[in-house]
């Protein structure tokens, strides 16, 4: 049913992916990397960095086509489609549910890299004390926008960490699963936008404010405690 797609004719379609991005999301990493690195002396003292990571249910393949991602993101996670012999796209690989994006939370929450998984799929599981962790679930900020997205917001819910919604209002139907599945129930912590990122948007400038407020929490929290 694949046809004699390969991995890279997935890769390649990825690549064409850049120029469609919503408005604003390419100089969103770089604005949140300097919104952190404004607060020098917590950098250097506590070493506080900002990372970006995809976990979605769409295919590796073609996330992995756009230059952007690969320059700005630390880490995917995502399905993934398997090859035959002949190298040929044939058996679905790896499917990622509800479950799995929490999963994958913990993972980086615990700071299991990508490649330990494919050596140690179990490592998830491993007891590390929480403030031992090289991510607190606090730190997160989580931006979702489908079913499989509920449980990662209700675990960062529960540990303190930050989500937003979003949705195309244009779309009748995006704008209806929005208010029946995430704003009635208030399943997001920070509401629910349109995916607009620029700076004079509403949710590009509540992600802004978001991390300037956790950057400094953090700067009060290490002074307190060192």
């Amino acid at each position: 049913p694949l046809g004699l797609l390969k991995p890279e004719d997935l890769r390649n379609f990825g690549s064409t992916l850049d120029k469609s991005f919503s408005p604003g999301i390419k100089t969103l990493p770089r604005d949140l990397k300097k919104i952190v690195k404004e607060y020098d002396n917590v950098v250097r003292e506590f070493n506080v960095d900002i990372e970006f990571y995809i976990i979605s249910s769409g295919l590796l393949e073609i996330i992995e086509g756009s230059k952007f991602i690969r320059d700005n993101f630390s880490g995917i996670y995502a399905s993934q489609l398997g090859v035959d012999e002949n190298g040929i796209l044939s058996y679905i690989k790896r499917c990622i549910t509800f479950t799995e994006k929490t999963r994958y939370l913990f993972e980086i929450n615990k700071g299991i890299s990508i490649e330990d998984t494919r050596k140690m799929p179990y490592l998830v599981n491993k007891k590390i004390p929480y403030e031992e962790r090289r991510i607190p679930l606090s730190n997160f900020i989580y931006i979702g926008d489908g079913q499989t997205d509920v449980p990662c917001f209700s675990l960062l819910e529960q540990f303190g960490g930050k989500s937003f919604g979003v949705f195309n209002p244009k779309d009748k139907k995006s704008a209806k699963r929005a208010l029946i599945e995430f704003i009635v129930p208030q399943r997001v912590s920070l509401g629910f936008y349109e995916p607009k990122y620029r700076k004079e948007d509403p949710l590009g400038s509540l992600l802004r404010l978001t991390v300037e407020s956790r950057v400094s929490d953090i700067h009060v929290e290490k002074g307190v405690t060192r």
